[in-house]
């Protein structure tokens, strides 16, 4: 496989992995730290990482947007649950440096 194949695949499965989460609103972020040690607020600081790596400027909230597909505050509005301590345990125990 050549790397521009490899670089579309990629691509094409970040993709699907993004649309995914949109449409599992019902998955809140501080389930996917739990799990996955990871969210979608970290897929926009690797996104915006990259960009910024390539020489493209992006702040935060842009690179949320992607990943969203809205603008955060909406999304929260939208879908976002308050934690309930079981989670915040959860978190606790698999994130002690934080």
């Amino acid at each position: 496989m050549d790397d521009q194949i490899r670089i579309n695949l990629e691509a094409a499965a970040f993709r699907r992995l993004v649309q995914h989460l949109r449409e599992k609103t019902d998955v809140q972020n501080i389930d996917l730290m739990n799990l996955a040690g990871f969210c979608r607020n970290c897929l926009s600081k690797w996104y915006m990482a990259a960009a910024e790596e390539s020489g493209i400027e992006m702040d935060y909230d842009a690179a949320r947007e992607i990943i969203y597909g809205m603008s955060y505050s909406d999304w929260k509005e939208k879908y976002q649950k308050e934690a309930t301590q079981e989670q915040k345990d959860a978190y606790a125990r698999s994130h002690p440096h934080e």
